[in-house]
């Protein structure tokens, strides 16, 4: 155990205190550690609704690059804050994946031995137990999960 963390985060309070705690027990433990952020499927809600089709392509490009560089600033504070506590990190963004998902995936595919995330995200503060994301890696995950509050 935690030969490889993976801490996932949006950049949220309790995304970046998972970070943090991964960041200690990494450098505690010599680990691998790979921080992921994830961007959800865009979903514009357009349609052509019997008024003629509607080129929702610009829209897209739009929603697209704000998720990217929403990314890119999440990873870029990462990468910041693992240079300061002298631990190597592994940066991915996984574009239009439901967080839980592109979790459980990467874990499998990267061979990661414990899972590092907060309670709730930025969509999940309203929670009052765990955040459907935390949940839904808590029920799927076939490592272990440390939940940060």
């Amino acid at each position: 155990m935690f030969k490889h963390l993976l801490v996932a985060t949006d950049g949220s309070e309790l995304g970046n205190k998972a970070l943090d705690a991964a960041l200690t027990i990494a450098k505690a433990h010599g680990s691998k550690l790979t921080v992921l952020t994830s961007t959800d499927p865009i979903s514009t809600g357009l349609g052509a609704g019997g008024m003629g089709t509607i080129d929702t392509g610009t829209i897209w490009a739009s929603l697209e690059e704000a998720h990217a560089e929403q990314a890119r600033n999440v990873l870029d504070a990462a990468r910041q804050k693992a240079a300061a506590a002298d631990v190597e990190i592994n940066a991915i963004h996984l574009p239009q994946q439901h967080p839980a998902e592109g979790i459980i995936r990467a874990v499998e595919e990267l061979g990661s031995d414990t899972i590092v995330m907060g309670s709730h995200g930025r969509r999940g503060l309203e929670r009052v137990i765990l955040g459907s994301q935390a949940n839904e890696v808590l029920t799927r995950s076939k490592v272990p999960v440390l939940v940060i509050k």
